[in-house]
This record gives structure tokens, C-alpha cells and sequence, in this order.
């Protein structure tokens, strides 16, 4: 009863969204305990929302067991996601509410009437939200509600909301309480955070980062696409927050390093009485593109950085090199194809063969058969 499997969860859990937001793996399981193994737990709640408990009973808790916790008032609902001693270690990485200097309380498992009021409650967050935007745009308020989430008990709902400026919503609170008769938390988020209750999959086929793992959203610049000499297209650049794809960022360090010693590419190189002006980098091949001023339909020539950067202290000298300095070549020869097809299963005919040697051996046996009958 208090346990729910992932089928079972995907149906009752249906207002949590996706079972795999912040999913932690417990590697410390099957380790030996070093401490008080179960006296705190880690529970998940909606919207990634996440706490932590003290579990001051010593219940037999499992991940996956739905527990009734202390809440502000009355008691939630949630599913328990860790139990060893990896919640210590979790805990230094999130944030956690104390009341009193304390943690919250585990009340119990949940029962059956717990978790059928817990249902009812999920099942009245969709036609809320409908609503309560109705009654935000009856009042000209420029906010937007982005989801609601009832408390385990249904006395009590949080309102995520989305604002690009201050909204004074203290009318509104007292509206949306007589309306749906409940106690009403306003939470606001971002369009980040917003992406990441609604999940998806991202252009790389995964699903999103902001809906599966990531806790804390860092800032991302367009500084991070021009250091990974990507193009600067708002359409390829943005996610579907509309916001700069946070994935940006995770690479740009390794960028930055390899760029450490690159010579400037806004000096144009002059060579053999010709101005060659700079396309496009290769970091980490360590290559630079140019092509021919006014010709540049001619084709790029990739140089080494090294030789880069000798071209450009020779002309500071007041030296052009000549062209045996660099090698014409095209770029798209010069790829090297690290892929060897030792099986054959990329041979266009290999079909065919197969077939050929099928019917041969068919025409033999038959032959033979036919010389039998004889």
C-alpha cells in the first residue's frame, strides 16, 4: 500500500511529472553504514521540489515509499528518494527548511486514506490552474500562472507564477483563497525553471537538463558560444525556455583553455603581396581558416596557429613570407576518417553478394539433384 512501483507511480504521481527529475543514484547502498542510516531521509514532492526529514520513529523507510511529513501546517504527501548515508552528503549541495533550528518531522507512512485524499488533490490542480489564469487575466495582473501544486491534506496550494516585472498580486491572494477555499503560497520562477516542470526533449535527444538533473541555474552569456567559435544564431542558441541553452556552459572551460596561446585574429596576414583574412578556428586541431581577400570563393586554407602566429610577427616586421610558408588545402580532403570498416557491414552491395552465392549454391544443388534423378 505505501510503496509504489514505477507504473503505479507514473498513474498516482501523474501531477509530479517525470519519475527521473532529480533522480540521485545511491552509490553508498550497498556500503556499510558509518553513521545513523535512516535518521534523515530525502523526499521529492512536485515540480522537483525537494526536503529533507527527520525520520525520529526509526520507520523502515525504502526509496519509492510514500510518506506523510510536517508541513507548515497540517501534513504533505511525498515519495522518498534516499534513505542512506548519501542524504548527509546531498544535504551540503541543497538547501533544506529548519523550523526551530530543526528539521521537519516523518509522521508516519502513508495510509490508504492519505494517499486517496492525496489523489484528489492532484486531480483538482489542472481545472485550478485554468481557473485561477482566468481570474489573472479578469484582474489586468502581467503575471502568469505556470502550475499549482496542493498540499498533501488539501488545505493548502502553491501558485508558481511567472513575471516579468513586480506584481503587487495581494487583491489576487485573497480572491484565489475565496475561491478554492484553500491557504495560497505565490512562488515565483523563471522561464528556466518553468522549462523544467513542463520537461521535454532537447535538440540533443536527451531529455532536458533543467527537467532531470539540474538544481541551480547559472547565468549564460553569449561569451560562451563566441569562445566555442560558435555561430551566433538566436535560434540555434536558445532553448525552449527562449533563454540561452544552458548547456552552453558546460564546455566553454575546456574551450578557454585551448585558446590560452592562440595569436589574435583580427590582423589580416599578408603573404607573397596577398591579404588572407580569417574565416573560422579549429580549437582543438589548433588551425586557423583564412581565405583570400576579395576571392573568397577560392576556398580556406588552414595554417597552424604556430605558423599563425610566426606570419604575423614577420609582417609586424615589416615582412611578407612567401607562399611556401602555408599549404593550399581543401578542407574537406584534408578530414580524417578515424572509422575503419573491418566487418564489411558498410559495403553497399553486400546484399547482393550474399544473394549471388545463394543462387550459385541453389544452382549446384539443383544440377546435382537433376543428375541424381537421372
Amino acid at each position: 500500500m505505501e510503496k509504489i512501483n514505477t507504473i503505479e507511480r507514473g498513474v498516482c504521481c501523474s501531477g509530479l511529472g517525470s519519475c527521473a527529475k532529480l533522480h540521485v543514484t545511491d552509490w553508498m547502498g550497498d556500503i556499510k553504514s558509518i553513521g545513523t542510516t535512516g535518521d534523515i531521509i530525502e523526499v521529492r514532492f512536485k515540480n522537483k521540489r525537494k526536503d529533507y526529514y527527520h525520520n525520529v520513529d526509526n520507520l523502515k523507510l525504502n526509496p519509492g515509499d510514500l510518506v506523510a511529513v510536517e508541513a507548515n501546517t497540517g501534513h504533505d504527501i511525498g515519495i522518498v528518494t534516499l534513505t542512506s548515508d548519501l542524504v548527509h552528503e546531498q544535504m551540503k549541495k541543497h538547501k533544506f527548511t529548519l523550523v526551530n533550528g530543526e528539521l521537519r518531522k516523518v509522521y508516519r507512512k502513508a495510509k490508504q486514506t492519505d494517499i486517496e485524499k492525496w489523489k484528489e488533490a492532484i486531480a483538482l490542480e489542472h481545472q485550478t490552474m485554468i481557473q485561477s489564469r482566468q481570474i489573472v487575466a479578469d484582474m489586468n495582473l502581467n503575471m502568469k500562472i505556470g502550475d499549482i501544486e496542493y498540499q498533501g491534506d488539501r488545505t493548502k496550494a502553491i501558485f508558481y507564477y511567472i513575471a516579468d516585472e513586480r506584481v503587487d498580486f495581494r487583491q489576487l491572494i485573497k480572491v484565489l483563497a475565496k475561491t478554492f477555499q484553500i491557504r495560497i503560497e505565490m512562488k515565483q520562477i523563471g522561464a528556466r525553471q518553468e522549462a523544467g516542470c513542463i520537461g521535454g526533449i532537447g535538440p540533443c535527444g536527451r531529455e532536458l537538463c533543467c527537467a532531470s538533473w539540474m538544481s541551480n541555474f547559472v547565468s549564460v552569456s553569449t561569451n560562451a558560444a563566441r569562445y566555442q567559435k560558435i555561430s551566433l544564431n538566436p535560434l540555434k542558441l536558445a532553448g525552449q525556455c527562449g533563454k540561452l541553452k544552458c548547456c552552453l556552459n558546460f564546455e566553454v572551460d575546456a574551450y578557454i583553455d585551448a585558446q590560452k596561446d592562440f595569436p589574435p585574429t583580427h590582423f589580416p596576414l599578408e603573404i607573397d603581396n596577398e591579404i588572407y583574412i580569417f574565416s573560422k578556428a579549429d580549437v582543438f586541431n589548433r588551425t586557423y581558416c583564412y581565405s583570400l581577400k576579395g576571392n573568397e570563393s577560392s576556398g580556406m586554407i588552414e595554417i597552424p596557429v604556430e605558423t599563425v602566429r610566426k606570419i604575423q610577427q614577420m609582417n609586424e616586421a615589416g615582412k611578407k613570407p612567401g607562399k611556401t610558408i602555408i599549404t593550399q588545402t581543401d578542407t574537406h580532403k584534408n578530414n580524417v576518417d578515424n572509422f575503419y570498416n573491418m566487418a564489411g557491414q558498410e559495403d553497399m552491395n553486400r546484399f547482393d553478394k550474399q544473394a549471388r552465392k545463394y543462387r550459385k549454391k541453389k544452382r549446384y544443388h539443383n544440377q546435382v539433384k537433376q543428375h541424381h534423378n537421372k
